[in-house]
């Protein structure tokens, strides 16, 4: 029956604790941006399909009725008509070409744009994940040091009881005991609002977090990242453009075939009727030889925008050469700052059973005991801080150099 209760206290905590993985599987699949940016990107694939089928024939059909209250000469008092067209764009200058290939580098910059919003999204996630890691260790170092200040403090009482302890020995332990008790709550209130701002990234609600680890980079190729590749496509719409305006100085070659057919009323040998069916075939031809520049300002102006946003991406590509540099240097930092911190803690540790044996044989004060304690506390915080901070830098790494950080969680 003790097996039994115990199993349900730990069940739902298991049941419900989430490693990083599933965070970001459920965020990407449930995020409103994500759907936003993925809609965006079914209207670009309806544009390419629309300048795709620029290419086909036009198929018209029509008709008209007329009717003369007072007929004039030769013409029935009503005629009625109607008309099937088909034309086809036998040569445009390259509108239609560039329109489609415009439209393509638009979808590939929108489906990249995607992709980044993916990636900064599960990066953001993990920076979470790991820093609510790090203050829940916090939290246990805290409550391990009130662990052991109540015993001390009960441990005190009992000399006091039998005259072998003071009032200020108690009182300053109890002041030590309260105050932790105050810092276990602050950082309790912290872990619930970094677990609320996680489930608003998520979209559900945040229990426990499950251990996940990060692989840590080997030999891992780095690519431009999602973010430049969408402002490259851009650029590229942006010469389709271009081209696609310089058209206009281009022969426009289009051919049509129009059938009709007649039908009247109110004809006499005054008002005679007039054909029955025509078929007229037209083969039309354009250029234009003068607007005063307008074409070509227009044209110049997209080459500037394009100028512009060209020179945007090599800023962001030197962005991202400096954040993989820094990420690698901030890998090699915090692993010397873990083995640091982990030297300090053995040596914490070890100080701290030395005082405390020395303390309760009655060779050194309270105060003596506290800072031992605290040093402890600090540095077990500080260790288990660094671990975490070393997951950090190996996602901020993953991410700079443009790869899917759930492929590197195990």
């Amino acid at each position: 029956m003790k097996r039994l209760a115990l199993l349900c206290l730990v069940a739902p905590a298991f049941m419900y604790a989430e490693g990083l993985k599933e965070l970001i599987n459920f965020a990407t699949s449930n995020n409103s941006m994500i759907a936003s940016k993925t809609l965006t990107q079914q209207s670009k694939i309806k544009d390419l399909e629309s300048s795709q089928s620029a290419y086909y024939p036009t198929v018209d059909l029509g008709g008209a009725y007329q009717s003369l209250n007072s007929k004039s000469g030769n013409i029935p008092g009503d005629i009625y008509s109607g008309y099937a067209k088909i034309g086809i764009d036998l040569y445009d200058g390259g509108r239609k070409s560039n329109t489609v290939k415009q439209n393509k580098a638009l979808l590939n910059s929108s489906g990249f744009d995607t992709l980044a919003y993916k990636k900064s999204l599960a990066l953001s996630i993990s920076e979470d994940f790991y820093n609510i890691k790090s203050v829940e260790s916090s939290l246990r170092a805290s409550q391990e040091k009130s662990k052991q200040l109540k015993a001390e403090l009960q441990r005190i009482k009992k000399f006091y009881e039998v005259g072998s302890a003071t009032k200020d020995e108690i009182d300053k332990l109890q002041a030590a005991f309260s105050n932790n008790v105050y810092t276990i709550e602050s950082i309790r209130f912290e872990i619930l609002s970094l677990k609320k701002l996680l489930s608003i990234k998520i979209g559900k609600k945040i229990t426990t977090l499950d251990n996940s680890t990060i692989v840590a980079p080997a030999n891992t190729s780095k690519e431009l990242s999602d973010k430049i590749k969408s402002l490259k496509e851009k650029s590229s719409s942006l010469t389709y453009v271009a081209k696609k305006i310089n058209a206009s100085y281009l022969p426009q070659i289009r051919l049509e075939d129009t059938y009709t057919f007649y039908d009247y009323d109110r004809s006499d040998t005054s008002h005679p009727k007039g054909l029955d069916n025509q078929n007229k075939f037209m083969l039309t031809f354009n250029i234009r030889l003068f607007d005063n520049g307008n074409v070509k300002k227009q044209k110049e102006s997209i080459l500037i925008q394009k100028k512009a946003l060209d020179a945007q991406i090599q800023e962001v590509i030197d962005t991202q050469a400096i954040n993989i540099e820094l990420a690698l240097r901030k890998i090699q930092t915090i692993k010397a700052q873990i083995n640091s911190s982990k030297i300090s803690l053995k040596s914490a540790i070890s100080a701290y059973k030395m005082i405390t044996q020395k303390y309760q044989a009655g060779s050194v004060d309270n105060i003596a005991y506290l800072d031992a304690l605290s040093v402890k506390t600090d540095a077990q915080s500080q260790y288990e801080e660094a671990l975490n901070n070393l997951q950090i830098s190996y996602v901020r790494y993953y991410y700079y150099i443009n790869k899917n950080i759930k492929e590197f969680i195990k």
